[in-house]
Parts: structure tokens; sequence; C-alpha cells
């Protein structure tokens, strides 16, 4: 290691930036975030650090470097395209044992600025040493991505109620479980959801009697297409949160396998025709095991308030006061479309989309045909595949053009996707010939055109 990481507090104290242009300025903003206050010294200073300069606690001197500049400062960096002047600068601040940051010449450093993931109070510091700062920042981005916003107001939280953690539990032991048990628990997802005075409501509980009381929750979370990649943060965070998980037929292996290990799984899928439990069911178990106290995952393929039922189930939990959580899914609409090569909207080729069910009720599609057959959109059709020959055929019998390229995609954003590509005549019978299997998306209209020059996903 050759940078011993630590974090320092320029709170109030003086720092000495040399240089003034768009890399000093790129250095000021972290110092000026920090409370410093901010000496600038350049012959030419940039018109946004001036403007910067007024609103901050940050001086300008217009005026060449000298060493009598760095006395009495507690950090220095050197943010000039002048070799000379940065080394200058960098041998007299080692000479006075002040931190120096010269920028992009690690070898004249004595400190280094790391990439910052920033939770504030909760502060990640991400370095390569100087040799791959680039590599640093991707590193930092992945992370910005998965640490959740939320931390910082967590970690407020915890330092507000520390102390009184502290007096309440003596056992040093006893404190960390204590903690680990809040940050993993429901008073950290409270805080993730933005509700912070029912967080400290159950923190205070928890401290009093040494245990929070077990709050019930049902976290309906929408699955996607079926690439594990294409799931938020969110929806893996409540995966492996979750003690009870209730399933469904289009949720992919892939994705059931990252949820946690030790969980109790429930398949609560329906095929057409097949229905082992209703709709009904599922809402009373949702309330059933939340109010036994667990945190129930309702797990759906797709986005749950896309042709999901999602809206029915969280209506049923508000009634009868059960909290719950909705995270959104890419819906097969878009998932599939785009790893298809098929954009659902197109300036030379539609300016709207509909989502059509074509779940047939009793061999019958009860639709407005009449509106479908519209210029310059896109129908997308769920569940469509037993229903693909009346479709076309009810599309043709109103008057759509028998030639208008049609698409089915068949098990889309998995390793497994086929698409099926033609038109209103002929896609039923290519279908057919191919034996697809559900689940299918079904897309009709000019996009479908595209495909074949923008295609890029390879299973």
């Amino acid at each position: 290691m050759e940078f011993l990481p630590l974090f320092h507090n320029i709170r109030n104290r003086r720092c000495v930036v040399v240089g003034a242009g768009s890399i000093a300025l790129r250095k000021l903003r972290p110092l000026l975030e920090a409370g410093a206050i901010i000496d600038v010294i350049a012959p030419d200073i940039d018109e946004r650090i001036k403007e910067l300069a007024k609103k901050n606690s940050l001086n300008l001197n217009k005026k060449y470097f000298e060493n009598k500049d760095l006395n009495d400062a507690i950090l220095v960096i050197s943010a000039t395209n002048v070799k000379e002047v940065n080394i200058q600068v960098s041998n007299h601040a080692q000479l006075l044992n002040i931190p120096v940051n010269v920028v992009d010449q690690p070898e004249l450093c004595t400190v280094i600025f790391p990439s910052i993931v920033d939770r504030s109070p909760m502060l990640v510091a991400i370095s390569s040493g100087g040799s791959a700062p680039v590599l640093a920042r991707m590193l930092r981005t992945k992370l910005e991505a998965i640490i959740p916003s939320g931390y910082g107001s967590l970690a407020k939280l915890a330092g507000k109620f520390r102390p009184l953690v502290k007096e309440k539990i003596s056992d040093p032991n006893g404190r960390k479980a204590f903690w680990e048990d809040v940050f993993s628990g429901d008073i950290a997802e409270l805080i993730y959801s933005e509700k912070n005075e029912a967080a400290e409501i159950e923190l205070q509980k928890k401290i009093e009697h040494n245990k929070a009381e077990k709050l019930g929750e049902v976290y309906l979370v929408g699955g996607g297409p079926g690439d594990p990649d294409l799931l938020t943060f969110r929806a893996l965070r409540l995966m492996q949160k979750a003690d009870i998980v209730l399933y469904d037929r289009l949720v992919s292996k892939e994705v059931l396998a990252l949820v946690r290990r030790d969980a109790e799984l429930i398949f609560v899928g329906k095929t057409a025709g097949d229905h082992p439990i209703t709709q009904e069911n599922i809402n009373k178990k949702l309330v059933e095991f939340a109010q036994q106290g667990n945190r129930v995952l309702r797990l759906k393929g797709g986005d749950p308030f896309i042709f999901g039922r999602g809206g029915e189930e969280i209506e049923h939990l508000g009634d009868h006061g059960v909290p719950f959580q909705v995270v959104p899914g890419i819906t097969a609409a878009s998932g599939c479309a785009s790893y298809a090569g098929i954009p659902l909207t197109h300036r030379d080729h539609a300016q709207s989309v509909r989502f059509i069910t074509g779940h047939q009720k009793n061999n019958e599609l009860n639709l407005n045909w009449a509106e479908l057959i519209a210029p310059n959109q896109t129908l997308v059709f769920y569940m469509g595949l037993n229903g693909l020959e009346i479709i076309c055929e009810k599309l043709i019998s109103f008057g759509m053009d028998s030639l208008t390229p049609a698409a089915l995609i068949e098990k889309g954003a998995t390793r497994s996707q086929h698409t099926y590509v033609g038109n209103l005549l002929t896609l039923p019978g290519k279908v057919r010939e191919g034996k697809a299997k559900a689940p299918t998306l079904i897309i009709i209209g000019s996009v479908v055109s595209l495909h074949s020059k923008l295609s890029w996903f390879k299973c």
C-alpha cells in the first residue's frame, strides 16, 4: 500500500490552490464542500472560478506563486500546466511538511484525491494511487449504483441515537449486534423509503425494549422480462431481505436465483386455463404472511402494474392496513422489444404505442378493433400466443393492411429468445411452424421492419 487512506478535517482551515483554470475548478469544489477556506493563486483566473468566489470562502490572488504563499496552509494543491511551477510548489510544501497534491503528477504528490461516493456523513473513497484514475472513477460509478441514497440518513439516525444505545446496552458485543440488526432490518428499510419519522419511532421502541416489534411488510417487485441484469438495485436489495417469496410463472430461473437463499418460495403462477391458486387466495396469503410479521416478496415478471394485477394486490393490502412497497420493473414490451431491435416508437414509423392484453376469455377477444387500426402507432399484445391468428384476422378485417409488419418474441430478454418476423398474413404460420411457447409478446406496426437492421442481441 503506497498511500495510507485518511479523512482530513479541513473545515474553516486554510488551503492553497495554485492555478485557476478548469483543472483547478474541479479540485475547488470538493474543498468547498468540506468547508475549507481557500486561497487561489494564479496570474489568470477562470471566469467560472470568479463566479464561485462570489458565493464561497474563496480568496482570489491574481499573481504569480511565491513560496511565502504556503505559510500557515494545511493543504496545498498545484493545478497549473507549468511544470516548473508544479515542482516548486511540491518542493516547498514538502519542506514545510504540508500535504501537497499536484494534479496528474503523482511523483510530486504526498496526498492524492480519491474518487468519492458521498452519502454524508457516510463516505467511501476509492483510489488507484494515481496509477489509474479512470478505473477508480469507474469503480466509484459501480458503487454509486449499489449503495442506497438513504445510507446517509441511516448514518445520521445512528449518530443521533448512538449515545442512548451506549447507555442502554453496556456490552460492546451487544451493541454491535443491535446495530447490525438495525442496519439490515425494517428500520433501515423505513429510512430507504423516506419514512424517517416512522424509523425514529421504531428505533426508540427497539432501544427501550432492546428489541423492536417485528413489522410485517409486502414488497411488490417487478422482476423484469427475464435477464437478471435488468433488475433494479432496489429490487435486488428487497429480494435479499424477504422471508417469504410468492412468485409468478413469468419470473425467470435466473432472477429467482437471486432471492435470499433461506427464504420460503411459494409458486403462485397461472397459465391459460390453469389457475391452481386464484388471485383472491394470493391476496389473502399476502395479508396473512405479513400479519404474522414476515417480510413478503411478491415477485412478478415484467412490471407489476402492467397486466400484472399489482394494483389489485396493493389495494387489498391497503384495505387490511398492511404496509407495502412497489418496485417497478422493465415491462415485457420495452424489454423484449429492445432485445429484438424493435423500437416501440420512431419518428419515421410510430408516434404512439398501445399495450393490449391478448388474453382470450371464452375464446373471444373483445377489443375496440376499429381504434387499433389507426396509422402511425405500434400495437403490443401481451399474452397473445393462443390468440395470434384471431388478432391478425381481426385487424385485417377492420382495415389494416395485411402486409403490415408483425413480430412475435418468444422468451424475450433471455438466452432462449427467438424472434419470429413476418406480416399479418404470414406471422401465424411462422409461429405454428416454429412451435413457439409462452411467454411471448406480439408487436405489430411499421417499427417491426427495423428489426433486421437494429437487432443486436445474440443468444
